[in-house]
């Protein structure tokens, strides 16, 4: 069951890369952040007034949680920082980079977070994880080469750190899930993690972004709602399936990023974005990677 859970989330990660992409054309990044984390608090609040004042009325349903401890609190609030760091690095990338240089670069995930799980849980990597970690490299360095074409120059283009700083946050907290995931309940986790980051954004658009709203204008779009209903459901199938006591997260993670498909296929189509066929090549590679990690990894 966690293996489709998984390959769920996928989907619906891609699907909420598009949305991304799509509310962000002519928009402020931090105000359609915030707009992200009011929603997605708004469709947890039923979970969030259950876990705050003990009620059972949501027992049997997908949004059934508990209340939790300040320990409890307090790890799901690192959970938030971190994401919400990966999120303002990532909405600026994707934002200032072509949907087909983003996708692959983050579909490299899954070896960092095998190199995390050889550090922090004592895995080991075996001959077939090493043939898809070499192959996660070798098509970074083909994207690099191929997206100069388009002006992006990986060394000295700032949204490129960008993008890589969200993927290092990111795979972190994939592992940090890992560890809570053992004693919290998901929608807990979910649910609280979501109303601190809308705090927090609350802070953040407060001080960054409301002074400079004129210069940096935010334009009604539906796909901004659909960044939070995506990304809601994307979340819950990819913490449900880590509740799974046999789960494995460096084969979750490597299911999770083949959204790249899903959002590269989005990017040629909906965005008419440019040197497709040297890109299809970098995407290949990583795909096969990530098919060695998984053979790897049973």
């Amino acid at each position: 069951m966690w293996v489709s859970l998984a390959f769920l989330s996928a989907l619906l990660l891609g699907l909420y890369d598009v949305a991304k992409k799509r509310s962000l054309k002519d928009n402020a990044v931090l105000p359609v952040l915030w707009l992200n984390t009011l929603f997605s608090t708004i469709i947890f609040s039923p979970a969030l007034v259950a876990s705050a004042v003990g009620a059972e009325w949501l027992e049997g349903t997908l949004f059934a949680t508990t209340t939790g401890s300040w320990h409890d609190h307090a790890m799901v609030m690192t959970k938030a920082v971190m994401v919400l760091s990966s999120w303002i690095f990532g909405y600026f990338g994707i934002k200032n980079l072509p949907l087909t240089i983003v996708g692959p670069i983050n579909a490299t995930r899954p070896v960092l977070t095998l190199v995390g799980a050889m550090i922090i849980f004592g895995e080991r990597l075996n001959d077939y994880q090493w043939v898809g970690v070499v192959l996660a490299v070798v098509s970074l360095y083909l994207l690099s080469r191929s997206s100069k074409r388009e002006g992006v120059d990986f060394v000295h283009n700032r949204w490129i750190y960008c993008v890589a700083a969200a993927a290092l946050i990111g795979v972190g907290c994939g592992l940090y899930d890992r560890y809570i995931m053992y004693s919290l309940n998901a929608v807990f986790v979910q649910s609280w993690y979501t109303f601190y980051q809308f705090l927090l954004m609350s802070v953040i658009v407060a001080v960054l972004w409301l002074p400079k709203r004129k210069e940096q204008p935010l334009h009604w779009s539906w796909a901004i709602p659909m960044i939070s209903i995506l990304l809601t459901a994307g979340d819950m199938a990819y913490l449900h399936s880590l509740t799974d006591a046999t789960a494995m997260i460096a084969v979750v993670a490597m299911i999770r990023r083949s959204s790249v498909v899903v959002s590269f296929g989005c990017g040629a189509l909906l965005f008419g974005e440019r040197n497709l066929k040297a890109k299809v090549l970098d995407l290949m590679l990583i795909l096969v990677g990530m098919i060695f990690l998984y053979i790897g990894s049973k």
